[in-house]
């Protein structure tokens, strides 16, 4: 298990020095932390990416004063458009829905047709379609799920299904990727290779599935980081799709068409909204604050919740409701929402109600605050559906679920739990004859596709990489990472020195930015051979002191152990057990918010190795110690060791690299991974991969110990 890392050294320097008497203690603690000079060494990243995070907002709050009429408005539109498609890697060909009605069966005062439809090729959507029992034709509604692990079949979103379609209103809900009847990581055959390390199962809609919807978005999201995409990008074309078949039905008005959705669901009401001009009415409900108020509270989301360079473009939440205007807008949102903040909420309102202002539109965005907590609740549903009746229907009405005069006053949370349960089970909701569409013949995952499309990317930037220069290859991947051409000088510190038997040991920390502080461990033996190694584990610099650290040391090689952001005593510590169950990586949260501003863990790191490099050559210079560094790297060090081994191939004599990935292209095919966010770039796979750093590094002087595969366990290479 994890321990933070101060515990750590203190633990193990004390193990392996057993003569140190009682006045050495303040010794060993000057060498156990970080000082203290921003904020505790395990909330330095953090804070300091939120100030960064938050001097991003201010800029494009600045820029959103500056607004000062229509045309300046629209342009504010079409720049935030053109960005938010780009960054979802843009969308697929239209290919024929191949839409089916499977069965149909009555309800109360409406009827349910059970749909299945292709949003892409072998790639099927299941969804329900409730309908009044009137004649037609009628406006429709698409309801986007939130995190409800049985999609569709969720109470409350039954429940809104059913409140408009007995109010003349269609309602489409289809199943999300990874929630319903479309779950992509399942258990084809129960004796399968994957789901046997740090798996963890929650109540699933069906046997076959292993983990929860949110492990599986974030999952498929990594892929699509390295592909230059954005597991939004599935999520939104399948809604785009579903839009398409409700135009292509003769009982439905086209031009009347709205988008209602709760949580994840409120997120992809806000994408759709946003990006879709068919969407006329809107009504994302507990999802919209600000990323201020986000950052602040509940931190980044899942995979699909955050897009690549979104805070540095300047595109805070509230654009994606400027993005739309003037169509009308309704935002819901929850007094006592946990999730996203009530304050941001109405500090976005405030934003949006002023835009819609300027374009002459002010009654066009309104907002519903229930006194309720996070999810779809009565007071939502009902709002909703008000809002849908005004702007679809062309009538003001007040619309109740059930009579006013039946409910507890107030409604306590129970209550509505209980308003909120669905007229059918899922089973009766199912479109696949199995209840999981990767369970018919010949149908994709997610990881098949993003496979697909690696296949794709894997020819073209071959064939680039082989013609472009070795300047050209190192420009380019300092832009993908994110690293500087020309990198400043560091401020460098001995804050302290501990004689041991045999060899001594110097604590330093480098300044790799304002406020934050790297530590390293210098054991440096009384008979130094002037041999230099500089050693970068994944986890702590203490983790390999007892044991290859000290058979180097006994050898006479000074051992320069070093940490790297968010590694050891500047990783967070936060360990997010709510999130995955530590499956994407320690500090996932901190991982998604530098993703928001544009920079990534890997050229963060990379950049730090440079720097330890750069300070290490000037210590080796003052000291007569020998200038060929050796350096080895393990796990989460090893990717950005092997980046800075490529950024700069002279300045290291040998690089061993344990337990790291062969290739990114593994993270995307496989549908299962450990501890891999860390070491994603967004479009790496756009422009290289892992093999070609090696060779740009110099295969002579790059040696790779143990592979290890996406899960973490030894690579096995493919039968041919």
């Amino acid at each position: 298990m994890h321990q933070p890392s101060a515990y750590l050294l203190l633990s193990l320097l004390s193990l392996l020095v057993t003569d140190i008497r009682a006045d050495d203690t303040s010794e060993l603690e000057v060498l156990s932390k970080i000082p203290e000079k921003v904020a505790a060494p395990g909330k330095q990243l953090e804070l300091l990416l939120k100030q960064q995070a938050n001097t991003l907002l201010d800029k494009r709050r600045e820029k959103f004063e500056e607004l000062d009429g229509p045309a300046a408005c629209q342009q504010w539109q079409q720049e935030r458009r053109q960005f938010f498609f780009e960054q979802l890697g843009g969308f697929p060909e239209r290919t024929p829905l191949n839409h089916t009605v499977v069965k149909t069966f009555e309800g109360k005062g409406y009827r349910v047709e059970t749909v299945m439809l292709e949003s892409r090729p072998n790639f099927h959507v299941t969804a329900n379609l409730y309908l009044p029992n009137t004649q037609g034709p009628y406006p429709a509604v698409l309801i986007p799920c939130g995190h409800s692990h049985n999609g569709k079949a969720a109470g409350g979103y039954q429940r809104m299904c059913i409140l408009l379609a007995r109010h003349g209103i269609a309602a489409l809900i289809y199943d999300p990727i990874g929630q319903g009847e479309r779950y992509q990581i399942i258990d084809y055959e129960n004796d399968h290779e994957y789901f046997t390390t740090v798996s963890y199962k929650l109540a699933v809609p069906h046997p076959r599935v292993q983990y929860v919807c949110t492990i599986e978005h974030t999952t498929m999201g990594l892929g699509c980081v390295l592909l230059g995409t954005n597991m939004a990008q599935y999520r939104i074309w399948d809604g785009m799709r579903c839009i398409d078949y409700l135009q292509s039905r003769k009982d439905i008005i086209t031009d009347r068409i709205g988008c209602a959705g709760n949580s994840g669901g409120g997120t992809l009401t806000a994408y759709l909204m946003a990006l879709d001009d068919r969407i006329y009415a809107a009504a994302p409900s507990c999802y919209l604050t600000t990323f201020q108020k986000l950052i602040e509270t509940k931190g980044a989301q899942d995979a699909e919740q955050n897009i690549h360079k979104q805070i540095a473009f300047g595109m805070d939440e509230a654009d994606y409701v400027m993005m739309r205007a003037p169509r009308p807008t309704l935002i819901c949102a929850g007094t006592r929402d946990v999730t996203f903040d009530i304050e941001g909420t109405w500090e976005l309102y405030r934003q949006a109600k002023r835009f819609y202002s300027r374009l002459g539109y002010p009654l066009r965005v309104e907002i519903n605050e229930a006194d309720a907590p996070h999810g779809m609740y009565l007071q939502q549903r009902e709002a909703i559906a008000r809002f849908m009746h005004r702007w679809l229907l062309g009538e003001d009405r007040v619309i109740n679920e059930v009579d006013p005069a039946t409910l507890p006053d107030p409604i306590d949370d129970a209550s509505l739990r209980a308003l909120s349960e669905g007229d059918w089970p899922q089973e009766q909701l199912y479109a696949t004859p199995e209840g999981q569409v990767l369970l018919m013949e010949g149908e994709k995952s997610v990881f098949q596709i993003n496979a697909e499309h690696e296949l794709a990317l894997r020819e073209e930037r071959t064939s680039r990489w082989k013609s472009m220069s070795v300047d050209d290859r190192q420009s380019l991947i300092r832009k993908t990472i994110g690293v500087p051409e020309t990198q400043t000088t560091k401020k460098s510190k001995k804050i302290g020195t501990v004689q041991r038997d045999g060899y001594h040991i110097e604590k330093w920390t480098l300044e790799v930015e304002e406020g934050l502080l790297l530590p390293a461990l210098c054991f440096i033996p009384e008979d130094a051979t002037g041999k230099v190694h500089l050693y970068l584990h994944g986890t702590s610099m203490t983790a390999d002191v007892d044991g290859p650290i000290m058979d180097k040391v006994k050898q006479g090689e000074v051992v320069f152990a070093a940490e790297l952001s968010g590694i050891g005593e500047t990783e967070t510590g936060h360990d997010k057990r709510d999130y995955g169950r530590g499956r994407f990586g320690r500090d996932v949260q901190e991982i998604f918010l530098a993703y928001l501003i544009g920079k990534s863990y890997v050229g963060m790191r990379t950049a730090d190795v440079l720097s330890w490099n750069t300070f290490l050559q000037d210590l080796c210079e003052q000291r007569g110690w020998k200038s060929e560094i050796e350096m080895t790297a393990e796990g989460e060090a090893a990717i950005p060791t092997l980046h800075a081994a490529a950024l700069s191939p002279g300045s290291f004599a040998k690089v061993t690299l344990k337990h790291m990935i062969p290739s990114w292209a593994e993270v995307v095919k496989s549908p299962e991974t450990l501890n891999q966010a860390s070491s994603m770039v967004h479009g790496a796979l756009k422009q290289y991969d892992l093999p070609d750093l090696i060779s740009l590094a110099g295969p002579e002087r790059i040696h790779v110990v143990d592979p290890v595969n996406a899960l973490g366990k030894p690579f096995k290479r493919e039968k041919n």
